[in-house]
């Protein structure tokens, strides 16, 4: 890289702050700006408000460094080649993505342009968004030759965000003018070069011992396309395996053999193949139903991803009929609940299938504890305060004396459970796994009656009230 680039950044959720700080990580000068003063404040004290795997790192590392805290958005456009917007776009009652926040920002940055910038699209955001944000330039006065407008999108998971950013599959840049491109193109050199994986400190990923990350460039169309069709697939693969589940656990197959063996087909590959209770997360199920929005806009039936959206929504109720039939009845039932955030390595509880669940048993009479090793202080924010709901210090206690102990969110530190602690604590050793943690064969010899996704119920011989077949 041939100059430091100063990078305005706008928002400092998951996907602004995260940007931030690996834009600095690169080399570059970076303005975040958010206009929660809170936040802001947190920021600048280098406390991260999410979790996510080397952001404190990061943050210590930049922080009131190559990274500024700042509400002041008029300031930040001034000083700033390229203007990164990472506002929410988050789902309207209509089903399309609410665009107000992109919007407003784009009219603040607009007003106070005194030189080129290019503006880049980086929150997820329907096709056109590019022709809309030019839109509002112009009508702000800006001349045209002061502004181009670009798509990056993001492509990273929730707990692997980080090294999804600095070790990418692919870099995405939609832009319609050679100026946008050879500013994108400084943006991203220290990776596209591997000078960044050369360099001591380099956050560790597959990059390290693989090729370089490509850098594919499309249109702004293009580019804004791709990122809602590939979530929307991803969302597929998820509602298609459950599906799959589903069969298997009817016919006594297990599910994790057949994804095995669907997955070792090059051309399908096993990521997202995993049976669950359904995905859920800031962006799955927001962008499913935006992608489909702007089909139906277009006048083209895109009822696949309809049926992505029931089977997902029928994958709790699923779960929550297996749990039913384990315990024939509900109300003054004590369960132990492993997991509040929407998959393991986050603590993002939005749209996440385990509050729901939560939400549901409480409902039906049920006496829960809960624990999760990252996510329980969000999930006091939106789960009915209740005497009938607890959180619990550890795994361990969540179980004591409980019923049943339900799995709810996949982290890893469940799966290295000390099995036979568990059993001895649990009011009756049952497990319903919902992220299909544990083997059931083993499951069995610690003494546990194991209910999975799309496995066969395995009952303990001691347990007599497995011997019958429960509708």
């Amino acid at each position: 890289m041939k100059e430091q680039l100063t990078i305005g950044i706008v928002g400092s959720g998951y996907v602004g702050l995260v940007t931030a700080v690996c834009f600095a990580e690169l080399g570059h000068r970076v303005i975040c700006v958010d206009s929660d003063e809170k936040k802001i404040a947190l920021l600048r004290q280098g406390k991260p408000p999410i979790h996510e795997e080397y952001l404190p790192q990061l943050l210590e590392r930049h922080c009131n460094g190559a990274v500024e805290f700042t509400t002041d958005l008029k300031n930040a456009t001034q000083r700033s080649q390229a203007l990164f917007i990472a506002v929410g776009t988050p789902q309207s009652q209509a089903g399309n993505a609410d665009m107000s926040y992109v919007d407003a920002v784009a009219s603040e940055i607009a007003r106070a342009i005194t030189s080129y910038k290019l503006v880049v699209e980086k929150s997820t955001v329907p096709v056109y968004t590019n022709e809309w944000i030019s839109r509002i330039m112009v009508r702000n006065g800006v001349p045209r030759d002061l502004f181009d407008v670009a798509s990056n999108p993001e492509f990273l998971r929730e707990g692997t965000a980080v090294v999804d950013f600095l070790h990418p599959d692919r870099i995405v840049i939609g832009v319609d003018s050679g100026r946008a491109a050879d500013v994108l193109r400084a943006v991203y050199e220290p990776l596209t070069s591997g000078n960044y994986y050369k360099q001591a400190g380099a956050v560790p990923g597959p990059r390290m011992a693989s090729g370089l990350p490509p850098l594919l460039e499309t249109s702004t169309k293009a580019a804004e396309i791709i990122k809602h069709a590939s979530n929307a697939f991803l969302a597929m693969k998820i509602s298609f395996i459950n599906v799959v589940s589903n069969i298997c656990e009817a016919v006594g197959a297990d599910i994790e053999q057949v994804s095995k063996g669907i997955g070792s087909d090059g051309r399908i590959g096993h990521k997202f193949l995993k049976a669950g209770i359904g995905y859920g997360g800031s962006c799955f199920p927001k962008d499913v139903a935006a992608f489909r929005y702007v089909a139906e806009q277009m006048g083209i039936e895109f009822g696949l991803l309809s049926e992505v959206e029931k089977v997902n929504t029928e994958q709790k109720q699923r779960f929550f009929q297996k749990v039913r039939s384990a315990l024939w009845t509900f109300r003054g039932k004590r369960l132990g609940v492993l997991g509040l955030a929407f998959k393991g390595g986050t603590d993002d509880i939005r749209e996440s299938p385990a509050i729901d669940l939560v939400r549901m048993f409480l409902q039906e009479g049920c006496i829960i504890s809960a624990y999760d090793p990252a996510a329980m202080e969000k999930a006091k924010q939106v789960l009915p305060a209740s005497e009938s709901l607890s959180f619990a210090k550890d795994a361990y206690e969540a179980a004591a004396d409980a019923d049943a102990l339900l799995v709810l969110t996949d982290w890893a530190e469940f799966a290295e459970l000390d099995l036979d602690r568990l059993s001895r604590i649990l009011r009756y050793p049952v497990v319903i796994d919902g992220r299909n943690l544990f083997d059931p064969a083993l499951m069995r010899q610690y003494g546990f009656t194991y209910l999975g996704i799309g496995r066969a119920a395995g009952a303990h011989e001691k347990d007599p009230a497995f011997a019958y077949k429960l509708p």
